[in-house]
């Protein structure tokens, strides 16, 4: 997926910034991850807050230059990125570890982590690609209204290095980059088998399992014929 791919991250760690997401640098090489220390205006998924307690978290961006990847291959940059941060949670000894489609990081019905990626295009193909990473580590207490949230020290007791963590995770998604990844993430979906609650922007509900997730990312459920994008539908905790 890439040319002359670095092995190992750049990690640039800085004290304070808006949103990380915002503070990268456009022209940042493949392989530069830039970690605040305080995160004032983090973005998470439809324009939600990414609540993190100043030096407890891994608040990160990371740019990332794929070559030959399609802009509806896109997708598979998403599931590189998940899985890696999925590798980086399971590394301290966590289990239930998966991910919520598209890309959440949950342990059981709990969220560790969120992802936001933003792409450019240089005509059909995919220039440069920005993920966005929200990992709760140390943090022992959540005081916004997010449904669900969980951190490692709440699940492991005790302390994390989150320099060393954030460098392990960013070395993890440059591993995962340029492989097929597709069938392993179809695995590690939360709710991946089974029957679950799931609903509609409109607020219509009804039971259904997941069937597959497309390369470009679109959701077949059970009892649907067409395949839902990420925002027409979601799971009901």
């Amino acid at each position: 997926m890439t040319k002359n791919s670095p092995a190992r991250a750049t990690l640039k760690l800085i004290d304070t910034c808006a949103s990380t997401s915002s503070a990268i640098e456009r022209d940042a090489p493949h392989g530069l991850a830039l970690m605040a220390l305080t995160q004032t205006a983090g973005r998470g998924q439809r324009g939600n807050s990414w609540e993190a307690e100043p030096g407890k978290n891994i608040t990160l961006s990371m740019m990332l230059r794929p070559e030959g990847v399609e802009a509806a291959r896109q997708f598979e940059i998403s599931e590189a990125v998940a899985l890696a941060v999925a590798d980086t949670v399971e590394s301290l000894g966590i289990d239930g570890v998966s991910v919520k489609w598209p890309n959440d990081i949950y342990v059981g019905d709990r969220k560790i982590a969120g992802i936001l990626i933003e792409n450019a295009l240089s005509g059909t193909m995919i220039s440069r690609s920005i993920a966005g990473i929200g990992l709760n580590i140390n943090q022992r207490q959540f005081h916004s209204d997010a449904p669900n949230p969980v951190s490692a020290w709440q699940l492991t007791g005790r302390d994390h290095d989150i320099q060393a963590l954030a460098q392990q995770m960013a070395d993890n998604i440059l591993s995962r980059l340029g492989r097929d990844n597709h069938a392993e993430y179809r695995r590690r979906l939360w709710r991946g088998s089974g029957q679950w609650p799931w609903r509609t922007p409109d607020g219509r509900r009804f039971l259904a399992s997941i069937e597959a997730v497309d390369p470009d990312g679109h959701l077949h459920l059970s009892g649907h014929p067409t395949p839902f994008a990420f925002k027409q539908i979601f799971p009901i905790l």
